[in-house]
C-alpha cells in the first residue's frame, strides 16, 4: 500500500497542477516523483489521488477559460437556430473538436496498455521529454500563424488529436504537443492554445473516469482505499497550481516563447536517461 502523507500529496499536487499545463510533461514528472517518494502508481490510493488531481486541473481550465467557453456556447446556440448567424464558426470548432477527441480516444483505448507500460521505464520517460523539447524548440523557427477557423481543416484537428493521444506516453507533454502542432499547422497563437484546452477537458475527464473505474475495481477486489485527507488536499493544491501554470502558459504562447521550455526538457530528459533522476 502506498504511504500517502499530506506532504507527499502536496508535492504531487503541485507537480500535477504545474506540469499538466506547462509544456514539460506531467506524466513524466509524476512518474519520477512517485518513484523517489516510494509510492506505487498502481496502488488504489494513488489511483484515486491521480483522479482527484486531474479533477483539480480540469477545474482550473474551466475557471480560466470560463468567459471563452460561455461566449462560444452562446454563439453555438445561436448558430443552431434555423436562421442562426453565418459563418458558423462555433459549430465548425465543435466538429473539429469532436474529430480531435475521437482520434485521442481511439489511441487511448486501443493502445492504453503498451503506452502505460512505459511508465516503469525511465529511459522512455527521458526520451519522451527530449522529444517534447524538440517540438518546443521547433516553434522558434515557424512563422507566426495566420490561419483562422475557416482554413483549419479536419486533418489538422486529427493530427492534433493524434498528438494528444500520444501524450499518454510519459515525457510527452499534452499541452506542449497539441499547441506546438496547432502552431505548425499555422493556427493563430491564441486559438492554438484555446483549441488545445477545448479538447483537453474531455481527454482529462475521460482519463480520470478510466482511472476511477480502475480504483473501484481494485477496491472491490479487497484492496483498501485510504488517505482521503491527503487526496483532497492534493486535489486543491493541483487546482491552485494549475491556475498559476495556465496563466504562465497563455502568456508564453502569446509572446511566442514556448521554445524557452525546450532546454529544461532536454536537461531533465538527459538526467533521467543517465539514471541521475
Amino acid at each position: 500500500m502506498s504511504d500517502l502523507t499530506y506532504a507527499k500529496a502536496i508535492i504531487l499536487g503541485v507537480l500535477q497542477g504545474l506540469t499538466e499545463f506547462l509544456p514539460v510533461s506531467s506524466s513524466g514528472h509524476l512518474a519520477i516523483a512517485q518513484r523517489h517518494l516510494g509510492l506505487a502508481p498502481d496502488d488504489p490510493t494513488m489511483l484515486r489521488l491521480d483522479v482527484m488531481t486531474h479533477v483539480g486541473t480540469v477545474a482550473a481550465v474551466v475557471v480560466i477559460f470560463f468567459p471563452t467557453f460561455r461566449r462560444y456556447t452562446r454563439r453555438l446556440l445561436r448558430e443552431l437556430e434555423r436562421n442562426g448567424p453565418r459563418p458558423r464558426y462555433a459549430l465548425r470548432i465543435a466538429c473539429l473538436g469532436f474529430v480531435a477527441t475521437a482520434v485521442t480516444a481511439t489511441i487511448g483505448l486501443g493502445f492504453k496498455e503498451p503506452l502505460l507500460a512505459a511508465f516503469g521505464k525511465p529511459t522512455w520517460i527521458g526520451w519522451g521529454l527530449i522529444a517534447t523539447g524538440v517540438l518546443l524548440a521547433g516553434t522558434k523557427f515557424v512563422k507566426r500563424g495566420r490561419r483562422g477557423w475557416g482554413r483549419f481543416t479536419w486533418w489538422h484537428a486529427a493530427l492534433i488529436g493524434l498528438m494528444q493521444g500520444l501524450a499518454i506516453l510519459p515525457g510527452i507533454s499534452r499541452s506542449g504537443a497539441t499547441i506546438c502542432v496547432a502552431s505548425f499547422c499555422g493556427l493563430r497563437r491564441r486559438w492554438a492554445a484555446e483549441f488545445s484546452f477545448f479538447i483537453a477537458v474531455p481527454a482529462i475527464l475521460g482519463a480520470a473516469v478510466l482511472e476511477l473505474g480502475e480504483t473501484l475495481s481494485r477496491s472491490n477486489e479487497g484492496a483498501p482505499v485510504t488517505a482521503w485527507g491527503p487526496t483532497l488536499v492534493g486535489s486543491g493544491v493541483a487546482f491552485v497550481a494549475g491556475l498559476v501554470a495556465l496563466r504562465i502558459l497563455l502568456t508564453t504562447v502569446q509572446r511566442g516563447r514556448l521554445h524557452y521550455f525546450a532546454l529544461y526538457c532536454w536537461v531533465v530528459g538527459s538526467l533521467t536517461i543517465s539514471g541521475v533522476l
